[in-house]
C-alpha cells in the first residue's frame, strides 16, 4: 500500500474550465473521467466533480474496503469541498444541499455493465430543504424516491427475486399507478411520491434487516465501494470476456455535482450522437425526455422523443403518425427548446472536431440551462464504422493512417453477415413496427428470458426492455426485440456495439413473461414460434425470411484499398475447396496458406477407396486403392489452383491418424467387409489396431508418409499433374507442398526425397515442368529449435500454431475446455491461448524458428496458418516478428488485411 500512496494522487478534480487530468489519461482516469477533464479544460459546461483512479480499484481488489477508504478519505473530502465551493452548496446541509452522482468509468466504454447512483446525499431532512430551496416539492420528492430505488438496487443488492418477477421497487410503483389510474411517473402527486419513499424505505428494512442509510458520507462510501464491486459483477465479467478486456484494468469512480432534468417542463435529459451510430450518416441525432433524469432515457422505461426536427419526422413516418399529431404530442427538442438545441448543436460540433471521431454525448437541461455530462467515442455498427472513417477522411478531419486505425478489425465481420433476400421480403408478413435500433437481418425462435437464449439454435430475445443483466443472452441470440425504449436505450446501444440486429420501442407488442406470450393486434405468439427482425427498417416479421450474401459497400472497398496501400505482411487463406478459395479471393486473399487434403477424403465417393487403402495388407493393395483416389485428388487440386488464378497454393500432405477414416459403427463395418470381400472380424481387428492412446502424438503427419511412402507419392503426383494440366490451359500455378509434423531433419529429408523424385518422374513423363516448393509445417517445439538445420532443405516454413500451442502448453485442444474457462476466471491465464497467440511462450518459439531458419536461408519464406492467422493481436505479432504472410479462414481475410496495415502504421507512430 505504501507504494500506491507515494506514486501519484488517487483523486483528480475537474470543473470551472479547469482539470487535473486530460483525455490522454484514460488508463488512469477511465474513459469517462478523462473526457470529463478534457471537456472542462476546453470550456464545455460540465458539472464539477472528481475521479477516483482505476489504480484504487485494483488496490481495493487486493487490499479490501477499509484499507482503500483510509487511502482515499482525505482526498475525497477535499474534492467534495471543491465541488461545494464551485456550486455554492454544502454536502449534507439541509437548507442548501449538494447532491452528487456516483458513476463507474472503465478505460473503454462498457454501456450499462457497471453501476450508477444519482441524487446521493438526500435524506428525510435534506429533501425538505431541497423542496424549499427550489420551491418545487414534486422535484425534491421525485429525486428522493429515485435515489432510494437506485441505491437499493446498486448498493444494497435489492433486485427481483426471479426472472418472472419485476424489480421490487418497480412493483411498488406499478401497484400505485394501478391504484391511482395513471400511466406515467410524471403523473404522480407530491403525496404519491412521499408514499413511495415511505414504502421504499419499508421494503429496504424488511429485505435487508437494516434502516436505509441517512448519513450522506455513509451513502457516498457505500456507492464508491459498489462501483468498485461492479467491476467484478457477472455482467462486467461477461462483457470483458466477450471483448477480450483484461480483468486487471479496474474501473475509475466519477463523482459529480447533480444537475437535474426532473425539475419540471423547462428541464430534461437526453443522449445524442454526432453521426448516426447505425448507418454512419453524417446527421446529428439523439433522444430526450422532458422532466426526467438520465437513466430514464437509457433504461428504456419511457420511450423518448427525437432531438432534431428531421429525426422526429423520420420517427413519425416509421410510427405512422401524421405531422400535426407529431408536432403537438412528440415535438423535437429543436422545436420545443430552440435556444437549448442551438447550444447543444454547437457543442456536438466542437466535440466531434476536437476528438476527430463520432461522439456519444449525454446532457441535462436544468431549469433552462444546458450541461454536458459525458462524451465518448460512440459505439457503432460495422457498417457505420467504415462509413464514418471514410467520411472523416474525405472531410479532412483525419488522415489515411488515422482512418485505418479508427476501424476495429473484428467489427468488419458484421459486414460479411447474410442479409434478407429482397424477393423474400416482398412476400413477408409484417406484424408490427419498431425503431431500427441496430441494422441487420435476424431470424429465430422467440425466447423471453436472457438465460434461455441458448434454448434454440437460432433465437430472438423478446423483452419489455433489456437490462445489463441480459448481456449474455443478448450475445447468444440472433436478434433483440423490445417493446419499450428508443434508439439510445440499453438494448439499442449494446446491440450496436455487438453488431447485433435490434428492433426497439415496438409499442404494439404486449409481452406476458409468466404466460410466455407475445401478443400483437390480437394475435398471440408463443415461445418457440419463428419471427424475423429487419434491423434496418424496424419491421417485425412473422416466420422465417430467406437470407442471401451481402453486397459490400463502396466504403468497404475503399478501406480495403487503403489497407493494401499500407499493409506489408501478406494475407492468404485456409481453404480446402474451390468454393472457399473463391470466397477468400473475392475478399482479397493473396493465395492459399493451408489446403488440408484429408478433408477431401471424407466425401462419400472417396471414403470407400480411402478405407480400402487403410485395410490393405500389402504395398500393392494400398497402391491399387490410391490409384482410385488419384484422379479425385488431382481434380480437387485443379479446382483450387484455378480458383486462385496464379497465386501460391500451399497444400499440406495427409496429416490426421488413419483411425479417423475407418468406420467405428457396426453397420458401416459390415458394409465395408462386404465391399472388400473380407470378414467383419478382419475389419474390427484393423480398427482396433489403429486405435491409439494419444492420437495427436501418434501415427500421423509425416510419420504416415514415411511409413506408407505410397501415400506421399500419390498426393505429390496429384498436385504436380494438376499444375501441369492447368499450365496446358494457360493458367500458371505455384504449388507449395507442405510436410506436416516434422520433428527431425531426417523426417523431412525422407519426405522431400519422395516428393522431388515423384515430381521428376512426372516431368519426364509429360516432357514439361512447373516451379514448385517443398516446405514444412513447424508445429513441434523441437522443430523450432533445429530450424536452422531444417532450412538447409526446406523452401519455406509455415507455423501451425494450433498444434504448436497444444504441444508447448501440454494442453489437449479437445479437453482444454474443461479447465481453460476456470483458468481465465482465476487469472491463471488472461486469454484462451488457442484463440489468441501466446506471445510469451509460443511466440518466442516462432521467433526462434524464424531467426534460426533465416540464419541458414536468409530469404526463407515464413508464414502462419493456425487459427491465430485471423486474430488481430496475433497478426500484429507476426508482422513484428518478420513473417511474410498470415493465413486465415476466408471470412477473416478482410480483417487480416486491415490489421496488416494497422501493424505497419503503428511502427511509424
Amino acid at each position: 500500500m505504501e507504494l500506491l500512496e507515494n506514486v501519484k494522487p488517487h483523486v483528480y478534480k475537474f470543473g470551472d474550465k479547469k482539470a487535473d487530468g486530460n483525455r490522454e489519461m484514460k488508463n488512469l482516469l477511465g474513459g469517462k473521467g478523462a473526457n470529463l477533464a478534457e471537456m472542462s479544460s476546453i470550456g464545455i459546461p460540465v458539472p464539477p466533480g472528481f475521479t477516483i483512479t482505476t489504480e484504487v480499484c485494483t488496490a481495493y481488489n487486493t487490499l479490501g474496503k477499509e484499507a482503500v477508504l483510509d487511502l482515499i478519505k482525505n482526498e475525497v473530502e477535499a474534492s467534495i469541498a471543491n465541488i461545494e465551493n464551485l456550486m455554492g452548496t454544502e454536502f449534507g446541509n439541509k437548507e442548501n444541499p449538494l447532491l452528487i452522482s456516483v458513476r463507474s468509468g472503465a478505460r473503454v466504454s462498457m454501456p450499462g455493465m457497471m453501476d450508477t447512483v444519482l441524487n446521493l446525499g438526500i435524506n428525510d431532512e435534506v429533501v425538505l430543504g431541497l423542496a424549499k430551496k427550489t420551491n418545487n416539492e414534486q422535484f425534491a420528492w421525485d429525486s428522493y424516491r429515485r435515489f432510494i430505488q437506485m441505491y437499493g438496487g446498486v448498493v444494497l443488492g435489492m433486485k427481483s427475486q426471479s426472472k418472472e418477477d419485476i424489480d421490487p421497487f418497480e412493483e411498488i410503483i406499478e401497484h400505485l399507478k394501478e391504484k391511482r389510474g395513471i400511466k406515467l411517473d410524471t403523473e404522480f402527486t407530491v403525496q404519491d411520491l412521499k408514499d413511495l419513499v415511505y414504502d421504499f424505505k419499508d421494503i429496504v428494512k424488511k429485505t435487508t434487516g437494516h434502516i436505509f442509510p441517512t448519513n450522506p458520507w455513509d451513502q457516498l462510501w457505500g456507492a464508491i465501494i459498489a462501483v468498485f464491486d461492479s467491476w467484478n459483477g457477472d455482467r462486467a465479467i461477461y462483457y470483458r470476456s466477450m471483448n477480450g478486456y483484461p480483468a486487471d484494468w479496474g474501473t475509475a469512480v466519477n463523482v459529480q455535482a447533480m444537475v437535474y432534468g426532473n425539475m419540471g417542463d423547462n428541464s430534461g435529459t437526453g443522449v445524442c450522437f454526432t453521426r448516426d451510430a447505425g448507418t454512419g450518416e453524417n446527421i446529428f441525432n439523439g433522444e430526450y425526455l422532458i422532466n426526467a433524469q438520465g437513466e430514464d432515457v437509457v433504461a428504456g422505461v419511457r420511450t423518448p422523443q427525437q432531438i432534431t426536427k428531421i429525426g422526429s419526422q423520420r420517427w413519425a413516418e416509421l410510427a405512422q403518425i401524421d405531422e400535426a399529431e407529431r408536432k403537438e404530442l412528440y415535438p423535437s427538442l429543436e422545436e420545443l427548446m430552440p435556444s437549448i438545441f442551438k447550444e447543444l448543436n454547437k457543442y456536438q460540433d466542437i466535440l466531434e472536431k476536437h476528438y476527430r471521431d463520432m461522439q456519444d454525448m449525454e446532457f441535462t437541461i436544468q431549469d433552462g440551462k444546458l450541461w454536458i455530462l459525458q462524451t465518448r467515442n460512440g459505439k457503432r455498427t460495422g457498417a457505420a464504422m467504415v462509413k464514418i472513417a471514410m467520411d472523416l477522411l474525405k472531410e479532412g478531419l483525419i488522415n489515411e493512417k488515422e482512418a485505418l486505425l479508427q476501424i476495429e478489425p473484428n467489427k468488419l465481420d458484421e459486414l460479411l453477415h447474410p442479409v434478407f433476400n429482397p424477393q423474400a421480403l416482398k412476400r413477408a408478413h409484417v406484424i408490427a413496427q419498431g425503431l431500427p435500433a441496430s441494422p441487420g437481418a435476424a431470424t429465430g425462435k422467440i425466447v423471453f428470458f436472457a438465460d434461455e437464449a441458448d434454448k434454440y439454435k437460432s433465437s430472438i430475445l423478446v423483452r419489455i426492455e433489456t437490462s445489463p443483466e441480459d448481456l449474455e443472452g443478448m450475445n447468444i441470440a440472433k436478434g433483440i426485440l423490445t417493446a419499450r425504449g428508443g434508439m439510445t436505450s440499453h438494448a439499442a446501444v449494446v446491440a450496436r456495439g455487438m453488431g447485433k440486429c435490434c428492433v426497439s420501442g415496438a409499442g404494439a407488442l404486449k409481452i406476458d413473461y409468466k404466460k410466455r406470450t407475445l401478443t400483437v393486434n390480437g394475435h398471440e405468439y408463443h415461445e418457440g414460434d419463428w419471427i424475423s427482425l429487419n434491423g434496418s427498417t424496424g419491421n417485425i416479421i412473422e416466420g422465417k425470411v430467406a437470407t442471401m450474401e451481402p453486397e459490400l459497400s463502396g466504403e468497404f472497398a475503399e478501406v480495403m484499398k487503403l489497407a493494401d496501400k499500407y499493409g506489408k505482411i501478406k494475407v492468404r487463406t485456409n481453404a480446402d475447396t474451390p468454393k472457399d478459395a473463391k470466397v477468400a479471393r473475392n475478399f482479397g486473399a493473396q493465395g492459399i496458406g493451408l489446403a488440408r487434403t484429408e478433408h477431401m477424403f471424407f466425401e462419400v465417393d472417396r471414403i470407400k477407396a480411402m478405407r480400402e487403402m487403410i485395410l490393405a495388407e500389402t504395398v500393392k493393395g494400398r497402391k491399387h486403392a490410391l490409384e482410385e483416389l488419384l484422379p479425385m485428388q488431382r481434380a480437387d487440386f485443379e479446382g483450387l489452383f484455378e480458383s486462385m488464378g496464379g497465386s501460391a497454393v500451399t497444400i499440406r500432405l495427409l496429416d490426421p491418424p488413419l483411425h479417423e477414416f475407418v468406420p467405428h459403427q457396426l453397420a458401416t463395418q459390415k458394409e465395408l467387409a462386404e465391399d472388400m470381400h473380407i470378414t467383419l472380424q478382419a475389419v474390427k481387428n484393423k480398427v482396433a489396431e489403429l486405435e491409439e492412446f494419444n492420437p495427436m502424438l501418434g501415427h500421423r503427419g509425416c510419420r504416415l508418409g514415411n511409413t506408407y511412402p505410397e501415400i506421399t507419392e500419390m498426393q505429390t503426383r496429384a498436385i504436380i499433374e494438376a499444375a501441369l494440366n492447368l499450365k496446358e490451359r494457360g493458367i500458371i500455378c505455384k504449388p507449395e507442398i507442405m510436410v506436416p509434423l516434422v520433428g527431425t531433419v531426417k523426417e523431412f529429408e525422407a519426405q522431400e526425397q519422395i516428393i522431388r523424385s515423384t515430381a521428376s518422374t512426372i516431368f519426364e513423363e509429360r516432357n514439361d515442368t512447373i516451379e514448385y516448393l517443398v516446405g514444412t509445417m513447424i508445429e513441434i517445439p523441437r522443430a523450432t529449435l533445429i530450424a536452422d538445420l531444417i532450412a538447409e532443405k526446406a523452401d519455406f516454413f509455415s507455423f501451425g500454431t494450433n498444434d504448436l500451442t497444444q504441444m508447448t502448453f501440454g494442453y489437449s485442444r479437445d479437453d482444454a475446455g474443461k479447465f481453460l474457462p476456470i483458468y481465465i476466471e482465476k487469472g491463471i491465464l488472461k486469454v484462451d491461448p488457442f484463440e489468441v497467440l501466446d506471445q510469451e511462450g509460443v511466440g518466442q518459439l516462432i521467433k526462434i524458428g524464424t531467426e534460426r531458419g533465416r540464419s541458414t536461408k536468409p530469404n526463407l519464406k515464413v508464414g502462419i496458418c493456425g487459427e491465430h492467422g485471423g486474430e488481430p493481436s496475433s497478426i500484429e505479432f507476426c508482422y513484428n516478428t518478420g513473417l511474410d504472410y498470415v493465413s486465415c479462414s476466408p471470412y477473416r481475410v478482410p480483417i487480416a488485411r486491415l490489421v496488416s496495415a494497422q501493424a505497419a502504421i503503428k511502427t511509424t507512430l
